[in-house]
């Protein structure tokens, strides 16, 4: 089976406090959508079977945070435990604040190969193989080092779709990416 054959979960982050932003970022409004509307369109365009957010509930299929205000690898983990249980073994893992990300900007983190990727510089979005996840990993650990401690391949991106994947954590940031 080819990475772009094998079933995949999608695990949105909507567990942050949205304090640099002034408002919840998950609820804001992109073009007539909430961002974590159009992230989950985004990530069901992009192939994924089943579609979870993790950490605040906004009416879409969701896990908790069992660690709120601990990092967003709490609800990286979580979203596992729940694509695991539903016999998914691989993972799209998105932020609610990059409501801009295309569905070009993942193909190449859905193409590659076990135990997944990131881009160079960006702990999400992730492409992981669940079973690449460390037994040790623990909600109070930065992205990045569950990234490396997944082993998981740094792919280059232009500046351009750095910008929509790193997202809007400020109202500034909102509306360059407007």
């Amino acid at each position: 089976m080819t990475p772009s054959t094998i079933p995949f979960g999608a695990i949105i982050l909507t567990g942050g406090a949205s304090r640099r932003m002034g408002a919840d970022k998950a609820a804001l409004d992109w073009d007539g959508q909430r961002a974590v509307d159009r992230v989950a369109a985004l990530a069901s365009a992009a192939g994924a079977v089943r579609v979870l957010t993790a950490g605040r509930d906004h009416g879409l299929d969701h896990v908790d945070d069992p660690s709120p205000g601990a990092g967003p690898v709490g609800g990286v983990l979580a979203g596992a435990r729940a694509l695991l249980a539903k016999g998914l073994k691989r993972a799209l893992v998105l932020a609610v604040d990059a409501p801009t990300a295309t569905v070009e900007d993942l193909a190449p983190l859905l193409a590659a190969e076990a135990p997944g990727a990131v881009y160079d510089g960006l702990p999400v979005p992730m492409v992981v193989s669940l079973s690449a996840l460390p037994e040790d990993a623990e909600a109070g650990w930065p992205l990045r080092r569950l990234v490396e401690r997944a082993g998981l391949v740094a792919l280059a991106c232009d500046e351009a779709m750095r910008a929509r994947l790193r997202g809007a954590n400020t109202p500034e940031e909102r509306a360059a990416l407007s």
